[in-house]
This record gives structure tokens, sequence and C-alpha cells, in this order.
């Protein structure tokens, strides 16, 4: 009972209190309102396609590990895709505001397609890491690599892609 009085002692200070941690809780908080604002909303279609993200990044990361093919540039640039994508969800939001207010075709085609995107990253980055695939799967992305030699369109995260 002791640890939930101070811990009820810690919350109501903190949310009362002044001080750094108020400040820069609001600047947080306040940057977020902002960012989601100009995503276009807090929904799940985000939601999903952020968590989307996270995890072929960190299942990216993962394979390149196992590989022992780890680059912190290629990590850097990945993230910095992942900024890009959501930059044009972003600007497909003001696009739908502009043209057809409260229809957000534009923003939803954008998070679908990017939700898509990295599905297909996940599963490849899945068989790097040695995850079994079904073998319809493997035949599809072997195809899709077939079609993307020569260029970098897969590699987001840092892992080498197996075309």
């Amino acid at each position: 009972m002791n640890q939930f009085k101070e811990f009820m002692l810690i919350v109501t200070s903190t949310a009362v209190g002044g001080g750094k941690g108020t400040i820069w809780g609001s600047a947080a908080a306040s940057v977020g309102v902002c960012i989601t604002s100009w995503l276009g909303g807090w929904d799940k279609a985000l939601q999903v396609l952020l968590v989307l993200m996270l995890a072929d990044y960190v299942t990216g990361v993962l394979g390149a590990i196992r590989l022992k093919k780890l680059n912190s540039e290629v990590m850097y640039w990945g993230g910095i895709r992942k900024m890009v994508c959501l930059f044009v969800i972003g600007l497909a939001s003001l696009l739908d505001d502009w043209l057809q207010p409260g229809v957000p075709i534009f923003r939803t085609t954008a998070i679908y397609f990017y939700g898509g995107r990295e599905g297909l990253s996940i599963i490849e980055n899945l068989g790097v890491i040695g995850v079994p695939l079904p073998q319809a799967i493997r035949d599809l992305l072997e195809q899709l690599g077939e079609k993307g030699e020569g260029t970098d369109a897969g590699q987001t995260t840092g892992q080498p892609k197996n075309h």
C-alpha cells in the first residue's frame, strides 16, 4: 500500500507541480498534437502504419545483425525514408482538406500504399531472419525481387535484401 501512495504522490506532484518536467512534457504534447493534426488525425489506419514501420525497422536490423551486415548509414537513410512517407501522408491530408474537406481519399490511399510496402518488407525481413514462410510467399518474394533487380526499392532498414 505504501508503494501505491508513493506512486500517487509522484503522479500528483508531476501533474500539478512546475519545473522542467512540466515544461518538457507540455512541449512534447504540443508537438505531438501538431504532428497528429498535420497527419490528418490519430486513427487506426495511421496507428497500424506506424506499428508496421516500427516492425519493419526492427526486423530489418535483426536481419542485418543475422547476416553480419549492419550498416548505420543504411539504417539512417531507412529512417529518413520512413519520415518522408509520413511527410507524404501529411501532404495528402492537406490535399484532402483543400479539395474535399472531411473525405480523406488521398490520405487513406497513401496510408494503405505505405502499409502494404511495410508489410511486404516485414515478410521479406522475416525470411532473412530465418522465420519459415509458406512456399507461395517465398515464390512471390522471389518474383518481386526479380522485378526489382538493379534498384534498392526494398532496402529501408539496413539489411541486405535477397533479390
